[in-house]
């Protein structure tokens, strides 16, 4: 099943992360919807042989670890070692042409583990782009894919508007 969330289609880590976020001044997490963590990972092309409740736990704790170490909390860099920890990539010769081979400590593994090596290589190739949304009430992350790195807001349409409006409240008050 998927589910429409406020932010879809950035990199496979910060989606992770955007699969929680604020609505009706509480948060979601799309994974409590039946059906929609097996929608996510096949959006995301995953086809894992393992069982679900095992799979949404390893996922999880991949993306509380990629939370804890982009908002630069303490023990953020060590879990996400931890996940890291889970598996390993290597490069081989097959056929005569380059292949990465993954392997992980378990199938239920494999999206998480997968998902904190490729947020590695987005924070190698673009790490100043990664921004948490301005909005402090707003827990969503993004890739600022702008000409100038000024992308404050996850969206223009909804945060920004809120920032936007406020202030003018705050100039008429």
């Amino acid at each position: 099943m998927t589910v429409t969330r406020p932010l879809m289609g950035e990199p496979l880590p910060l989606d992770l992360l955007d699969t929680v976020w604020m609505e009706n001044g509480s948060l979601r997490d799309v994974f409590d919807t039946p059906g929609a963590l097996e929608g996510w990972l096949a959006e995301h092309e995953f086809s894992v042989d393992a069982p679900a409740r095992e799979v949404r736990e390893h996922l999880t704790e991949a993306r509380e670890s990629i939370r804890a170490f982009l908002a630069k909390e303490d023990d953020g860099e060590a879990r996400l070692n931890a996940v890291l920890a889970h598996g390993t990539r290597n490069p081989r010769l097959v056929d005569g042409r380059p292949a990465i081979e993954d392997s992980v400590d378990g199938p239920a593994h494999l999206p998480g583990w997968k998902c904190a090596v490729e947020l590695l290589d987005l924070l190698e190739r673009k790490g100043d782009r990664i921004r948490k949304c301005a909005n402090h009430e707003c827990v969503l992350w993004y890739l600022d894919t702008t000409r100038n790195g000024s992308r404050r807001w996850h969206s223009m349409e909804t945060c920004g508007n809120r920032a936007k409006a406020k202030r003018f409240q705050d100039r008429h008050a």
